[in-house]
């Protein structure tokens, strides 16, 4: 990174290095397009079904299930009716007393044992493709036969066993991944909105 006089950092420098970072990432992902509509498909089927998306992760993958799981529950680009959708996090007097009862990393595959269904696809959403949280959630498609769409970082390999469709961004910078995430995330919800309920025009 360029360092003015005096060997402060750049903010500039900085600001623009994240944007090239990030932007090459985004770059990459037109090689995920055949998973990314793999997954699209999931999804509109589901719906078709009668079925249900659930996201789960954590951290930030926690923030962005909660983001998606809301673009299908209201509207992501138009006025139509709303799709069932959760995030498995979103209740916090379950989550705190799954974690101080049982167990954190068994939270998600009791929240997946509770809602589930055969018609419902899954979505795993994690960086680095890892989180036993994730893991044993994925692990529950052994007794409820879900679809599982899984999102990780370059690691997806854990996974992948698990996932009927894996999309493992190409990046082992967890922002880098995070924005990416979003990016598939969003093009999902328009994706399954406008397969759905019709809509004008490619995406702007």
């Amino acid at each position: 990174m360029t360092e003015p006089a005096g060997g402060a950092p750049d903010a500039a420098a900085f600001v623009a290095e994240a944007i090239a970072a990030s932007i090459a990432v985004k770059q990459s992902l037109p090689a995920l397009i055949p998973d990314i509509v793999r997954a699209a498909d999931l999804l509109t089927d589901a719906y078709r079904r009668g079925g249900k998306a659930i996201f789960f992760g954590n951290g930030g993958s926690a923030a962005d299930a909660q983001h998606l799981a809301a673009e299908l529950e209201h509207r992501f680009v138009f006025d139509r009716r709303p799709l069932p959708a959760l995030a498995l996090h979103a209740n916090t007097s379950t989550v705190t007393a799954i974690s101080n009862d049982s167990d954190y990393e068994e939270l998600f595959a009791r929240l997946l044992r509770a809602h589930a269904r055969p018609e419902d696809v899954a979505v795993a959403i994690t960086t680095s493709g890892t989180s036993r949280s994730v893991l044993n959630a994925a692990e529950v498609k052994r007794e409820i036969p879900f679809r599982l769409v899984a999102l990780t970082g370059q690691n997806g390999a854990p996974l992948a066993r698990h996932a009927d469709v894996l999309i493992a961004v190409p990046s082992r910078s967890t922002p880098r991944v995070q924005e990416a995430h979003i990016l598939i995330g969003h093009v999902l919800c328009e994706w399954v909105e406008r397969s759905l309920f019709g809509g004008a025009g490619p995406a702007a």
